[in-house]
């Protein structure tokens, strides 16, 4: 018979879905497994209970500091800038590195005692003891073995207490007694918090220098004020405040300290030259002075002319300017000799006499780098990276110096060129005087300009030991350390990780699943790999009988079986009778005999004459669905040729329209047996008998037997169950359609579960009206769940 498949959509369906809709349905989703999220919700509030009981409040503890930045201070003239004595412009960038070094951190540790942590255990939490410990470890002699340092104390009184060992074991030691341990030989004294802490439990934590170094190195932040400044903002987070207090102020001590101490060996290298060169000139000077006393008394002079004290006057003067320029070039040459030498000398060279300032601020700033190099060179070995940055610096701030210096050195060469050229003419007019006034000249011009250079000495040697006794530190303390209200920073956080744990969990296991899921839960997963059409798409339904269709029953599901006995006239092509439908599945429990008894009942509530066979011979269903006597002579015995037609047929007792024909005796070979001619015999009689002829066929997939019942059938019925059938299936079911090994397939999605599946239409069962005036179930035993 000719039948043709016309594309319905299942009855009814929703249009295409908006976004509004799909986010709804994926809600619906989640909220079906609404018990997994309050678990979830359990377990993070008892995870966040136990957070916050053992989590104490931390303080934010900060202290501001001023740096002089070369780059933002604008250079200042200073009295002592000539002989570089006063250093007060730094790189703050430099600075910063400074104070989160390694050795400042190390000494703020060991000042402060911080390797030695005391707690006392309060309920869930330790409560830090800085600064009011009952009592004081003394590490006499570290073994350097840090791994599980702690001893556990528990006070007695003033003169002993007890070590607790880690299985509660007490064993009383005295306060005056020394110990040996894993991580070396200690000593513990009572403090004046004694007598607050009698009979309380003191665990006592040795630390790794080296580690807590590194910690505090990360814990302290430093940074600017703002972009326009030159102010340091030091903060560091601590529960004690503190202690956070005591750090900050130890830590600005010692950098304060350390470049007091930097400035104070500068001034004094100065202080240094200044001396030799005045003890030098003193020497110099009385040789000069007495060469002119013998001088006059040898020849008896008192007094000289007008010409050669003009004569004198303008030697000296000149002589006065030579002799600075030549003690420029000095300087200017023993800086260069500093800067040309491969390794730097251990004294910075002095700029003094040279009244360029460009040169003076290179010269301060590379002494201040090799400084730092050296403190830098006295914890950290040569190859260490660290070094890269300031020897780059060294290097520049070196190109720069001899660029200055070539510069002035050849200003000073011209100078002191024409300085001599003065001097030859003068020489010359002095020759026209009398030898011995000439000789007198000479002589009292060393003299002049020695004591000239001996007194400017004497000057800039006082000016640089105030220097040396103020040693002032440049920087300036805006504000000591200062701790801010408590706060708790990490609780909101942990809420909110509490809340993202005990919802984020659940709803990622279950979208995991789902993403995992080998099972078919929408339609368009149906859609993606077939092109049989779905014919219908039916909810599930939790009624404890099987028949779920009645005369007097509206219900979503039986509204769905109606829908189904409607397409089924189109899908015939209008044929009213001699319908031979099919109803299989890949597996069993797709509902094909729910199908097959409900579809059967719709048909014959329609006034459609109805017969359903019940050919699933392995495993017949029917007859207990209908509640027909099992010992009843069905199909087998008629294939084998045993019994007559009209023998097997059954009739239902409320609906006349409505017949059976039951599996009959189970037999071995069920395959053969539909292979017999009498099959196609026993349909045709029925085609003429009964406008439909229902199959239920046994899954496709396991035995062969639906392809044998489809050579006799008008329309294959193939069932696909949400949450039940493999995704795998579907291409069992796309290679039965391309081999036609089916006649005329349609898919029945069946059990549809919106609220777990979130897939499905949202059926409004306020319009149907479920009267139970005749129900089904008094003919029909109680089948239970329909799958």
């Amino acid at each position: 018979m000719n039948t043709q498949q016309i594309p319905f959509t299942a009855f009814p369906l929703p249009g295409k879905k908006n976004q509004a809709v799909l986010i709804t349905d994926v809600i619906k989703r989640y909220l079906y497994h609404w018990p997994l999220f309050a678990i979830g919700l359990l377990i993070a509030a008892a995870l966040l209970f136990l957070y916050v009981k053992k989590t104490r409040p931390v303080y934010d503890v900060k202290a501001t500091i001023l740096i002089q930045d070369e780059k933002k201070t604008p250079t200042q003239n200073s009295p002592l800038r000539e002989i570089d004595v006063i250093s007060s412009s730094k790189l703050i960038e430099n600075e910063i590195e400074i104070l989160k070094s390694k050795k400042l951190l190390a000494k703020l540790v060991t000042d402060l005692n911080l390797g030695i942590i005391y707690k006392q255990k309060e309920g869930f939490v330790s409560r830090d003891l800085y600064g009011i410990s009952p009592l004081k470890l003394t590490l006499i002699k570290a073994s350097g073995d840090y791994t599980n340092a702690q001893v556990s104390i528990k006070i007695k009184d003033d003169k002993s207490f007890f070590i607790v060992s880690p299985d509660d074991t007490e064993k009383e030691m005295f306060f005056k007694d020394q110990f040996v341990d894993s991580f070396g030989s200690w000593k513990l004294e009572p403090t004046a918090a004694l007598s607050k802490f009698k009979g309380a439990l003191i665990n006592i934590i040795i630390a790794d220098p080296e580690q807590l170094t590194l910690a505090y190195q990360s814990a302290i932040g430093i940074g600017l004020s703002n972009k326009l400044s030159t102010a340091l903002v030091l903060s560091i987070e601590d529960e004690v405040p503190q202690r956070g207090k005591d750090i900050l102020n130890n830590l600005i001590y010692n950098y304060n300290l350390a470049g007091k101490t930097g400035k104070i060996q500068q001034t004094k290298n100065t202080l240094d030259f200044l001396d030799q060169r005045i003890a030098s000139l003193a020497g110099e000077l009385t040789q000069a002075e007495k060469g002119i006393e013998g001088y006059k008394s040898s020849r008896g002079m008192t007094d000289l002319t007008a010409d050669s004290q003009i004569n004198l006057e303008n030697m000296q003067a000149s002589d006065v300017k030579l002799n600075e320029v030549n003690v420029q070039l000095s300087v200017i040459e023993g800086i260069e000799s500093y800067i040309n030498s491969p390794r730097s000398a251990a004294e910075t060279p002095t700029t003094f006499g040279i009244t360029e300032p460009g040169l003076s601020r290179l010269v301060d700033k590379l002494a201040e780098l090799q400084l730092q190099r050296d403190k830098l060179l006295a914890t950290t070995p040569e190859t260490n990276p660290d070094f890269d940055p300031i020897n780059r610096q060294i290097a520049s701030t070196k190109l720069a110096i001899k660029e200055n210096v070539s510069n002035i050195k050849k200003s000073l060469l011209s100078t002191r060129m024409k300085l001599e050229s003065i001097n030859s003419r003068v020489k010359s007019s002095i020759r026209n005087l009398p030898t011995q006034e000439r000789e007198y000249v000479s002589i009292k011009r060393q003299q002049a300009t020695k004591e000239n250079l001996y007194t400017y000495l004497l000057q800039k040697r006082e000016e640089a030991s105030v220097s040396y006794a103020s040693s002032l530190a440049n920087d300036q303390i805006i504000d000591q350390a200062y701790s801010g209200p408590a706060k708790n920073s990490k609780r909101a956080l942990a809420f909110a990780a509490a809340l993202i744990l005990g919802l984020g969990l659940p709803a990622g296991l279950i979208y995991v699943r789902n993403m995992m899921s080998s099972k078919i839960m929408t339609r368009e997963d149906i859609t993606d790999t077939l092109k049989t059409p779905i014919l219908l798409e039916l909810p599930y339904d939790q009624a404890k009988s099987t028949i779920v269709i009645g005369q007097n029953i509206q219900t979503a599901v039986s509204e769905q079986f109606r829908a189904l006995r409607i397409k089924l006239y189109h899908l015939f092509a209008k044929k009213e009778y001699g319908r031979v439908t099919l109803v299989t599945s890949s597996v069993p429990g797709e509902g094909k005999s729910f199908v097959s008894s409900n579809l059967s009942v719709a048909l014959a509530y329609s006034g459609r004459k109805t017969i359903v066979l019940e050919l699933d011979m392995r495993k017949p269903k029917i007859a207990e669905v209908f509640g027909l006597p099992k010992s009843h002579l069905g199909i087998s015995e008629f294939l084998n040729g045993h019994i007559a037609l009209n023998e097997i047929i059954q009739q239902s007792t409320v609906e006349p329209s409505l017949h059976f024909i039951t599996s009959g005796q189970i037999v071995d070979n069920p395959s053969e047996l539909l292979e017999k001619k009498a099959l196609s015999e026993l349909i045709e009689s029925l085609r003429v008998m009964y406008d439909d002829i229902i199959i239920d066929s046994p899954p496709i997939h396991l035995v062969p037997d639906a392809m044998i019942l489809s050579r006799v059938s008008d329309l294959t019925l193939y069932m696909i169950r949400q949450g039940f059938t493999q995704k795998s299936e579907l291409d069992f079911i796309k290679e039965l359609d391309i081999q036609k090994q089916l006649t005329n397939i349609n898919i029945i999605f069946n059990g549809i579960q919106k609220a777990k599946y979130g897939y499905g239409y949202e059926y409004d069962t306020n319009y149907y009206m479920q009267k139970k005036t005749k129900p089904l179930d008094f003919m029909f035993s109680d089948f239970g769940s329909r799958f």
